[in-house]
């Protein structure tokens, strides 16, 4: 885990790669509790059997269960002792390359690209995330999302 101070030292790692997540593995129950949560209950992901005959050779996870890591990737990875808060700001760009088989191991590169201060001391962050698959080619999800901090 990377562990900063101030929300100001993060002026200085713009354009670049500021941290990589552990590994985190996708589960079938966690496919399933996502299904009910969303109410998709799209056969490639929640039906095994059907699955295995299907175009990956078993279920895959919803691309938005990939996408919804986000904020686990990031507080498992960066620590900004400074901020008391942080709130999603939303997305400019998602795309998902590559299926997510369940079972997968996932991990996440954020790239800072943007730092920019706002309102009531905050400042608000544009980063570049792309989720990986261990043994993958391809990455599973590539996300720019955005993030506001306040001390």
């Amino acid at each position: 885990m990377k562990i900063l101070q101030t929300l100001a030292e993060l002026t200085a790692l713009v354009g670049q790669e500021v941290v990589v997540s552990d590994w985190t593995t996708i589960t079938q129950e966690q496919v399933n509790l996502f299904a009910q949560a969303t109410g998709d209950h799209q056969w490639i992901h929640v039906d095994v059997e059907k699955a295995k005959a299907g175009p990956f050779g078993g279920p895959i996870a919803h691309g938005y269960l990939t996408l919804s890591l986000l904020p686990q990737f990031f507080q498992s990875s960066l620590k900004i002792e400074e901020a008391r808060m942080g709130v999603n700001y939303g997305l400019n760009k998602v795309r998902f390359p590559a299926p997510v088989p369940v079972g997968s191991r996932l991990r996440a590169r954020m790239k800072l690209l943007k730092y920019e201060p706002i309102d009531r001391g905050g400042f608000q962050m544009t980063w570049e995330s792309t989720i990986e698959r261990e043994g993958g080619t391809k990455p599973v999800c590539v996300a720019e999302s955005m993030a506001r901090y306040y001390p």
